[in-house]
């Protein structure tokens, strides 16, 4: 007879840290607290070789990222080291549109043909994207938790990242927070100030809910920025006052 993940970790485990992300097995054993969709469907692709099959951006790009909006709508490009071009689309769509849209996101033809009904007033670069015969293409819905999450610590049980606090990458933070947690927690469970394992991770989760919940609702307030209709005045004006 199978023991569950719960027993085994009880019967062998000092301590188990789930850092297993947006889908993680183990967050169930703390929460049973749902994510929220965000209103941000994004279309993720990644375009190998860039400067032979996307020539064009690729010199756009010139090594670094692009932020680009309208229709209340934003593509993001980003230049790797390796010579790719990684891309996410972002587009305000019912949480279920990857399964009703009727959309075959293995089919090339099908996911170009909805890109330039979708981006259809955007410059006809962009299309370059979706020209790469390669080319695979994943619908990510965007989740978030909610800003008063909280849970019951457990002795030998806590969770970092995405699994405690998944949120849109609409503000850049979610590898941020993920490295504040584990410095937090490494902080909390060498430090000699508490009388238990259980009080050490208590302390950390207290502060790391309290530090995602308010960077949770940049990241939201971020993402409904970007997918607003004066997204690139409303950029401009926020790096003018930087």
């Amino acid at each position: 007879m199978a023991i569950k993940f719960q027993e085994w970790y009880e019967r062998n485990c000092s301590l188990v840290i789930a850092a297993d992300g947006a889908k993680s097995k183990t967050r169930p054993y703390l929460s049973s607290t749902k994510p929220i969709y965000s209103g941000v469907t994004a279309m993720e692709g990644n375009i190998y070789h860039a400067q032979k099959h996307a020539p064009q951006l690729n010199e756009l790009l010139k090594g670094g990222k692009i932020f680009a909006f309208g229709d209340e709508q934003s593509l993001i490009l980003s230049a790797k080291g390796d010579g790719t071009l990684s891309f996410y689309t972002g587009c305000k769509v019912d949480e279920n549109w990857a399964t009703t849209s009727g959309i075959d996101f293995t089919n090339k033809a099908q996911v170009f043909n909805w890109f330039k009904t979708a981006f259809g007033t955007w410059d006809p670069v962009y299309r370059e994207l979706f020209e790469f015969e390669e080319l695979v293409c994943i619908p990510r819905p965007q989740y978030y938790y909610p800003l008063d999450q909280k849970w019951e610590t457990l002795p030998n049980l806590t969770m970092i990242g995405d699994a405690a606090h998944l949120m849109p990458p609409y503000a850049g933070e979610g590898v941020n927070m993920a490295m504040q947690d584990a410095l937090e927690l490494s902080q909390q469970l060498t430090s000699d100030t508490f009388p238990d394992l259980q009080t050490a991770i208590a302390a950390f989760e207290k502060q790391m809910l309290v530090r995602a919940s308010a960077v949770t609702q940049d990241t939201l307030d971020s993402t409904a920025m970007l997918h607003s209709k004066d997204a690139t005045n409303r950029m401009i004006n926020m790096f003018e006052a930087h």
